[in-house]
């Protein structure tokens, strides 16, 4: 049973980056005693809660299972304190669905390999391919020199070459990332770090 007494977990937060998503919340202090936590789930289609892998955890996280990995589930969470045979109110989440609510990072660069007139970059998406998605590789980049103007090219492709570059120039790019799902939602990645390449002689 529900007691005053045990205060129910704060800042309950549902935290996902590249579709790897978790429930986080802020430690409930107790004079003695070490609080344990409970986290159910429910989702859109199946209205009933059920248990995942946190059942009396010390830890003030807890990630979603294998089983929670669908995209466009509706997910609710709640989670409560528990202290001996007492336990606090539940604390319930809003609804997440990943493909909408999830952080998409930037793209990996593996490689870039300079020319007289070129870069010609490898990247690696932040996350695994699901059917239907299609995803396009925002590409700024500008001379050192003038940062002032930053020319922008989208590719599809994870190879994609920068061309038309002054020789002996150093240049700059980032990467973010759009993913266009299969029900037709638009997300927006971080930008990735800036790196720089001088282009060689002809």
């Amino acid at each position: 049973e529900s007691s005053p007494h045990l205060p129910a977990p704060k800042d309950v937060m549902i935290y996902s980056y590249n579709f790897r998503s978790s429930l986080r919340w802020s430690p409930v202090k107790v004079d003695r005693g070490s609080v344990l936590y409970t986290v159910h789930f429910k989702t859109g289609a199946f209205n009933q809660w059920d248990e995942m892998n946190c059942t009396r955890i010390t830890q003030t996280e807890c990630s979603f299972p294998w089983s929670l990995k669908e995209r466009r589930w509706t997910v609710v969470l709640r989670v409560r304190a528990e202290l001996g045979q007492v336990t606090s109110d539940w604390v319930e989440t809003d609804p997440f669905v990943a493909e909408r609510n999830t952080t998409i990072g930037p793209p990996k660069v593996n490689s870039v390999t300079v020319s007289s007139d070129s870069l010609l970059i490898s990247v690696t998406p932040p996350f695994g391919y699901e059917a239907g998605d299609f995803l396009q590789y925002h590409v700024s980049y500008w001379e050192n020199a003038t940062s002032t103007t930053k020319k922008e090219t989208k590719m599809s492709n994870t190879l994609f070459k920068i061309r038309n570059l002054k020789e002996l120039t150093l240049y700059c790019f980032r990467i973010h990332i759009e993913l266009m799902t299969h029900s037709d939602l638009q997300l927006l990645g971080l930008q990735s770090v800036p790196q720089c390449y001088r282009t060689t002689i002809s």
